[in-house]
């Protein structure tokens, strides 16, 4: 719904250095606001756009001023949304890399190292910035099975959120949006630091990084095992302080590597969600069957996320022929106590069913049932 109240829509309209999506037709391309730029072998002025409602439909007139008018079919449509980019107009080919072979010979002779060179070729190519990122970097995570794992999850304000993902932030992101800045997350990350590159493209409020602290996986170990050295530089000291007050009361996990699932769940208390995404069924198998031997967990499932599109229109309504053919794999259960006084003791009579045991006690005179 919109509003003739300026104040009162000012929050959906666009602002400079907003991170917005481009769309025409089935083209989707995201970009900051800026002043010229380049979509889909057109150059218009993308800040003539500051100021109108997301949502606007704009067409391009002549010197490249965007005009607002009423949505028609193939005009551009601007979303706020998570930055992405479109191969469909990278050929394969030199004609946009300006340097030649020769001149490519001629950085190694000076010494040039195999990085180096590769910075050279990207700033010297006029459709490298264009180039999508590679769905393997987000793990080739579906936006309904990300819709999944925030639901199996129970992610909502207030929630107190373990994080390990190695999607660019992606799953971070929209878990800090649907707790809209109340709670605390934490992100563990493997390597130098984390990567939030996907966070920063959500356009969330300032207030919602207050909420958000981070810790490396390679010193769960020792946090479990009470040797963590808290003076280190990479120790987060709100995480610290969140760990000595309270476990966490859930865990998303998205990652490419094999899920650390079962050191992290350590941290949760019980009757607590978790939920694990993997590319791969494999990896999630190995968790599914290591939690059913050792216990600790309930309502475990598996499954796998499946979607189809519909092209809808008189006469002509059938599934889209070119679709996504899968989604990846969810583990999700919820955390339990484990008892282990029936594994202590040594009686066979409490391994026994209870019908062979009052057999047994009606064979030996016993009459209180």
């Amino acid at each position: 719904l919109m509003t003739d109240n300026e104040d009162d829509d000012s929050q959906h309209r666009v602002n400079e250095g907003d991170c917005v999506v481009l769309k025409r037709g089935d083209i989707y391309k995201a970009v900051r606001i800026q002043k010229k730029k380049f979509f889909e072998k057109q150059w218009f002025f993308l800040d003539n756009a500051v100021g109108e409602l997301y949502g606007t439909t704009f067409e391009v007139v002549t010197g490249g001023t965007l005009q607002p008018r009423k949505p028609k079919s193939n005009q551009m449509y601007l979303y706020n949304a998570k930055e992405a980019g479109s191969d469909r107009n990278i050929q394969d080919d030199w004609k946009s890399q300006n340097l030649t072979r020769d001149d490519i010979e001629t950085l190694k002779e000076q010494g040039l190292k195999g990085q180096e060179i590769v910075q050279q070729l990207i700033e010297n190519s006029r459709t490298f910035r264009d180039k999508t990122e590679e769905p393997g970097k987000i793990c080739c995570l579906r936006y309904d099975t990300l819709a999944q794992m925030l639901t199996l999850g129970n992610i909502h304000a207030g929630s107190k959120v373990l994080v390990f993902e190695t999607c660019a932030g992606l799953v971070l992101g929209a878990v800090m949006e649907r707790m809209g800045g109340y709670g605390s997350v934490v992100q563990m990350y493997p390597g130098g630091g984390p990567v939030r590159v996907g966070v920063e493209s959500f356009g969330s409020p300032s207030h919602f990084h207050d909420t958000l602290h981070e810790f490396p996986i390679c010193h769960v170990n020792a946090l479990l095992a009470g040797t963590l050295d808290t003076e280190a530089k990479d120790i987060d000291a709100g995480f610290y302080s969140i760990m000595s007050l309270v476990l966490l009361l859930r865990l998303v996990i998205a990652s490419r590597f094999h899920p650390f699932l079962l050191g992290l769940i350590k941290f949760l208390t019980p009757s607590r969600p978790f939920v694990v995404y993997s590319q791969y069924k494999e990896p999630l198998i190995d968790c599914y069957t290591k939690l059913r031997e050792q216990g600790g967990a309930v309502s475990l499932r598996l499954t796998d996320s499946w979607i189809r599109h519909y092209q809808v229109l008189p006469n002509r309504t059938h599934p889209v022929l070119l679709m996504s053919g899968g989604g990846g794999y969810l583990l999700s259960g919820t955390t339990v106590t484990t008892d282990t006084t029936k594994a202590k003791t040594g009686s066979t009579t409490a391994e026994e069913p209870a019908t062979k045991r009052l057999k047994l006690r009606d064979h030996r005179g016993m009459t209180d049932y």
